[in-house]
């Protein structure tokens, strides 16, 4: 691991104050359409789901409507599953695999399950392809009462205002090189904190629970996955990202206590994805299929708990 060198926003050894975070928004610019790559799909998915609106972002930019799908077969009898995406608005596949999952597959369990899908919880940061809000505040960080996310709160007020127990929640994300090059040295560079630069592990991983590990959920996931990418190794020092491994491709978080999308329900089975686009053995589409392959993993194994 390496230091990382001076963001080039603000001064090291002091916060971001209110000027800092201003620079920071100046400097992001719309590389791609929320409307035209993510809503466009959900409005051709409305002839099978039911499509709802659950809150709107209003920026100085630009004013963000956010959806959700539901399953139509809904019954209060069924096991509640939430399937999120765009939390971290840069990490493409969460997004896409979030769609991609109620485009081709979502249907074939709607007998089984009431789904609820979010599938781009930051569409500002899916358009200027940024981890944080426009108000430099990371919306996974952020699920706790009186968010200081619009993002984050408006998910939990949808969540809280639904007459489901969710059983079932996953998360889909990325873990990019941009993480070690811009978005957490932005990090240290906002909070005044030192930055230590992790090796970016090469292949997919999942994230699980500290408090509720459910490692043969987690292995299931796994041992499916990895039938269409690889699975990141442990570095050198037996970690992913700084964490041990619970089991292989397995790291576990504190994800109530970090304020993680991952924690926002008291789930039995919950999980984060982590797909490494970046590497030089896989392309988009592999992302989505293994993002797809996961959540499909996932719903595979409740089943045989039901």
């Amino acid at each position: 691991m390496t230091q990382a060198k001076s963001y080039e926003i603000g001064t090291p050894g002091k916060p971001w104050g209110a000027e800092e975070k201003a620079a920071w928004r100046m400097a992001q610019t719309i590389k791609r359409s929320y409307r035209e790559e993510v809503l466009s799909k959900i409005d051709k998915l409305g002839e099978r789901f039911d499509v709802e609106q659950y809150g709107e972002l209003k920026y100085e930019a630009a004013t963000y409507p956010l959806f959700a799908l539901r399953s139509r077969e809904w019954h209060p009898g069924k096991t509640a599953v939430l399937i999120t995406g765009g939390v971290h608005g840069y990490e493409t596949s969460g997004v896409q695999g979030a769609l991609r999952f109620v485009e081709t597959v979502a249907q074939d369990y709607c007998k089984h399950f009431n789904l609820i899908v979010a599938p781009c919880v930051s569409p500002w940061g899916y358009e200027t392809i940024n981890r944080w809000n426009p108000n430099a505040i990371d919306p996974n960080r952020s699920f706790y009462p009186d968010s200081p996310s619009g993002e984050s709160a408006a998910l939990m007020q949808y969540l809280s205002r639904m007459e489901a127990s969710i059983q079932a929640h996953i998360d889909l994300h990325e873990t990019t090189d941009t993480d070690n090059s811009e978005f957490m040295p932005a990090l240290a560079a906002r909070d005044a904190a030192e930055f230590v630069h992790w090796d970016i592990p090469d292949g997919f991983y999942l994230v699980g629970d500290t408090e509720n590990p459910v490692d043969a959920f987690q292995r299931a996931i796994i041992e499916s996955v990895e039938k269409v990418t690889h699975i990141a190794p442990a570095d050198e020092q037996g970690k992913i990202i700084g964490m041990p491994l619970s089991q292989p491709g397995v790291i576990n978080y504190q994800t109530k206590a970090q304020g993680l999308c991952a924690g926002v329900t008291d789930a039995t089975f919950c999980t984060t994805t982590e797909v490494y686009p970046d590497s030089p053995k896989v392309d988009d589409e592999n992302c989505i299929v293994a993002q797809v392959a996961a959540v499909n993993a996932a719903l595979e194994f409740i089943l045989t708990k039901m």
